[in-house]
């Protein structure tokens, strides 16, 4: 693909369609669905010339393998000169012109990622991505392991990627000095996490680093020889001279501090980040006083709960019974492991009856490689690839440790009818642009999950009493802990002490859960940000419908569109509430 865009006619387009009287527009023949479709295209394969690795985790076909991003800062000047264009032609677009027709959607889509994206420029990230959840050192073992390869051409392609790795590492070094030098850096606790990930990932012995997995799918012994002595002579130096340059130069100048508002310009940039997160425009203060108030609502659920099933009306001693009780516990990662595969085969026979849509695709439950496990990564859903399945990747380090109502609730989560169902439903819904395919909103996804969780309870799912508990006690937390410590001055032991209240983190996990904060500002918001909207949206269905309600229906019509903007899934179901009203 080119690196250019054809950007410039349509950007005239809506020059001319600007300039013109009201009237005389809607007599042209200039078609603004057209326009839109346009900018979509050009939106889609600039993205994959600039990101060719996102195919792969977008379930993307693409017709090369041996790309690389240039994130050097020249290259992101360049991109955010292209993101400008492509948001000026769409800025005149009325979104009323294009009711009742599949480009609303797109136009919705793709302005949300656009305007999300300018917003986000204010961080300015790429100076101080040092990252335990999604960082380059998690995110490169997984494009090694989907590299395709199988024919000559394919063979040279894995062996030109892998050439280019060390410069990619070397930019990243740059940007974080560049980082330094202007007053942003990573928190030390992210920065130490990463340092174990790297020496986790440089203790996996030759045969078995994740970087030869291309040789370990191929026949061709000259090229498992040839990408040898890429991964050793390239690729494993510069992984190795990053590590170093974090532990000697990095981590002395890291910030102390855990919220961004540390960070030059820091109040602006967690503004921003909330609403790329959740597509709601809140503040922070009112996320703040709203997951407040969500909480508290919560806790007087948990202590009803308490007494019906111990006999206590204490939060914390309720929530102290549930962490005790030996029948919570697990004794080894087998029983993890083979405990959430059990559930999400129960899960993915229940579904009939709660959704019309059903998905085509199956999921799998695998664990986390030993490198990584226990690291700072959390349990993750892994969307299909081509006729592959999903996969729920389950973090499986001390098991004595894990709960198995929180392990309930996170394979609800994470399978049926949380990610998995949604995800997999969305990939293959007719009449959408592609761009639906590579963007998402977590304010949608994980709201759909948080949702889904208290859905498996309305279904039966849940085989542990403690599990009732435990969905109560922790959401909404995320959106007090992350403001808190963003914008409000929370201190680590507070933010620490306010997670593990929730009894579903040990101390540990809330350490490691308060640097996933850290380190991704406002994404934890989303989930519970998400989920009101739509608990919000199915009691006035309920409310306005009665018995012509269809729990079916109401499903069907929030997951119709796929992955929408809050604003729009809100519009969306609201209109089948009035049409269905007017038929009663």
């Amino acid at each position: 693909m080119s690196l250019q865009i054809n950007i410039v006619p349509t950007v005239l387009i809506s020059i001319l369609l600007a300039g013109l009287p009201q009237g005389l527009v809607a007599a042209t023949t200039i078609d603004e669905a057209a326009v839109l479709n346009a900018v979509a295209d050009d939106y889609y394969d600039a993205v994959l010339d600039r990101f060719p690795e996102l195919s792969y985790f977008a379930g993307i076909e693409i017709d090369r393998h041996d790309g690389l991003i240039d994130n050097s800062l020249d290259a992101l000047a360049v991109w955010h000169k292209k993101e400008n264009l492509m948001l000026a032609a769409i800025a005149g677009i009325d979104p009323a012109v294009l009711e009742g027709r599949s480009e609303r959607i797109t136009l919705a889509v793709l302005r949300q990622a656009l305007e999300s994206a300018v917003g986000l420029r204010i961080c300015r990230n790429q100076l101080w991505s040092v990252n335990q959840m999604s960082g380059w050192q998690l995110r490169y073992t997984r494009v090694a392991e989907m590299q395709p390869v199988g024919t000559d051409e394919l063979r040279d392609q894995a062996l030109a990627r892998w050439a280019k790795f060390p410069v990619f590492v070397s930019n990243e070094i740059e940007n974080l000095k560049t980082g330094l030098e202007q007053g942003y850096s990573a928190p030390k606790g992210n920065t130490r996490l990463v340092i174990e990930q790297l020496d986790n990932l440089l203790a996996v012995p030759m045969e078995k680093t994740p970087f030869m997995s291309p040789a370990s799918r191929d026949e061709d012994e000259a090229f498992k020889a040839a990408l040898a002595a890429v991964v050793e002579d390239r690729v494993l130096p510069a992984i190795r001279g990053y590590r170093t340059y974090l532990q000697d130069e990095y981590l002395p100048r890291a910030r102390e501090e855990l919220g961004v508002s540390a960070l030059p310009d820091g109040r602006e940039c967690y503004r921003a980040s909330l609403r790329s997160y959740t597509t709601l425009d809140r503040t922070p203060e009112e996320v703040y006083e709203l997951g407040q108030q969500t909480v508290a609502a919560n806790r007087v659920r948990v202590v009803e709960l308490g007494k019906e099933l111990y006999g206590l009306d204490d939060f914390e001693a309720i929530i102290a019974r549930v962490a005790e009780d030996p029948a919570n516990r697990f004794d080894t990662k087998e029983e993890v492991l083979e405990f959430s595969r059990a559930l999400v085969e129960r899960s993915k026979g229940a579904m009939a009856e709660w959704f019309g849509i059903q998905p085509a695709r199956e999921m799998v439950v695998e664990p986390y490689p030993d490198y990584q496990d226990g690291t700072g990564v959390s349990s993750r859903y892994e969307r299909p690839r081509g006729k592959e399945p999903g996969v729920y990747r389950i973090t499986l380090y001390d098991p004595s440790e894990q709960k198995q109502g929180g392990t309930e609730i996170t394979a609800v989560h994470e399978g049926y009818p949380g990610h998995h169902h949604q995800i997999s439903i969305a990939i293959d819904l007719k009449g959408l642009h592609k761009i639906n395919q590579m963007i998402f909103n977590s304010g949608y996804v994980e709201g759909w999950a948080r949702y889904a969780e208290a859905l498996a309870e309305e279904i039966g799912l849940y085989e542990t009493q403690t599990a009732l508990i435990t969905r109560r006690a922790w959401p909404a937390r995320g959106m007090v802990v992350d403001p808190g410590i963003h914008v409000m001055g929370w201190t680590r032991e507070q933010a620490v002490e306010f997670m593990k209240e929730s009894g579903r983190f040990t101390a540990d996990r809330a350490e490691k859960g308060v640097d996933r904060i850290a380190i991704l500002p406002g994404q934890l918001t989303a989930y519970d940000s998400g989920a009101i909207e739509m608990f919000s949206l199915r009691r006035q269905a309920e409310e306005e419908l009665g018995d012509a309600f269809d729990i079916r229906e109401f499903h069907d019509r929030l997951l119709e569109n796929g992955s929408v903007p809050l604003w729009m899934m809100r519009e969306h179901v609201e209109k089948w509430i009035a049409a269905k009203a007017a038929t009663k």
